[in-house]
């Protein structure tokens, strides 16, 4: 199996074998669906920065989500482009427009560069702090795929650099409402540990995979370095901290969002499973919508986030008051009987 695997062509840049339909392909325009993981900061931004919801803000909501995803497809560009060698051990990416020879290098460079620039453009439509949050998350592409630095090669920085894409695609969700002030670190820290979560459980279904092949090494070095006790491990490590970090943003913002943690618990479960089904949509994210039993819990949740963000529930604070000693007389839990001011 090895032994065929390697015979594939790599692309050599031939204009002759090109296509068009090759590069429109190595765009990705199907995996504009991350761009879901924005929502959050909009709808953060108006509950916590009270933003009004007018047609300005619906027109930057609109003009932010083209400005990300061109800046997606972007770094999915330069991915395909540096992956090509490693996708031809894969059995299913060895057919990806690039390992195939389908598509002319020299192009796809240039069209990774004006992918960037168009995004960058309409970011200045919104405002400076979008642009930066649109390069930060251009540049992460660059870290993740380019060498020496090449991080996705590295054991755990590949998931930490690939998962920090959350937090950026969430401040830029926030900024495309406000430009005064910025989304909480402990919010950012959640989303990027629920990014970790993920990537790790991506990661897992990967190592299962590959392993019976022997190409673990061939097609992603990091993959080499770990176990599939090591990875579950992980996993665990990031669902963790993604929750410890939600609870410290909750109690000190939004106290109401409490009631959503067995939904949240629920999508994590659900993911949880499905990454021990051989050729799942966890190692391909881009199938997720598929997944009725997830999608339901998702969109049960996201209902359930929006309503604690926008509806206060004072007497919940009275029932959550501490009853034991508390050190910090100012906490804002009990001192003020209502969700916390942003700060």
């Amino acid at each position: 199996m090895a032994t065929q695997m390697s015979t594939v062509p790599i692309a050599t840049g031939k204009a002759a074998r090109a296509s068009l339909a090759g590069h429109v392909e190595i765009a990705r325009f199907d995996h504009w669906v991350k761009n879901v993981f924005v929502l959050p900061g909009i709808v953060a931004a108006i509950a916590l920065d009270h933003a009004a919801i007018n047609l300005h803000l619906i027109e930057n909501v609109l003009i932010g989500l083209v400005a990300i995803g061109l800046i997606a497809s972007s770094n999915y560009i330069l991915n395909e482009v540096m992956d090509a060698p490693f996708d031809s051990f894969h059995p299913l990416k060895r057919t990806r427009p690039v390992p195939s020879g389908r598509v002319n290098i020299p192009l796809a460079y240039l069209q990774w560069i004006a992918f960037a620039a168009a995004g960058i453009s309409l970011g200045w439509m919104i405002s400076r702090l979008f642009v930066i949050t649109l390069l930060a998350l251009w540049a992460m592409g660059c870290i993740y795929n380019i060498p020496p630095v090449r991080s996705k090669d590295v054991p755990y920085l590949d998931v930490l650099t690939e998962a920090i894409n959350n937090p950026i695609r969430l401040l830029a969700g926030w900024f495309m409402v406000s430009t005064v002030t910025s989304a909480p670190g402990s919010l950012l820290l959640s989303y990027w540990m629920v990014g970790c979560y993920f990537m790790a459980l991506k990661r897992y279904a990967e190592y299962l995979r590959l392993k019976e092949g022997g190409q673990l090494g061939q097609y992603r070095k990091s993959l080499a370095y770990f176990t599939s006790e090591g990875l579950m491990v992980s996993v665990m490590f990031y669902g963790s901290s993604a929750m410890l970090f939600f609870g410290a943003f909750l109690m000190r913002y939004r106290l109401e969002l409490v009631l959503s943690f067995p939904f949240v618990a629920l999508v994590m479960a659900i993911y949880l499973s499905l990454g021990f089904k051989r050729d799942s949509a966890v190692e391909h994210p881009e199938k997720l919508y598929r997944e009725r039993d997830l999608m339901g819990a998702v969109i049960l949740c996201a209902l359930v986030m929006t309503l604690c963000f926008l509806v206060d529930m004072p007497k919940l604070y009275k029932i959550l008051t501490p009853t034991a000693p508390i050190s910090r007389a100012n906490a804002p839990i009990h001192s003020a009987g209502g969700p916390a001011p942003l700060q």
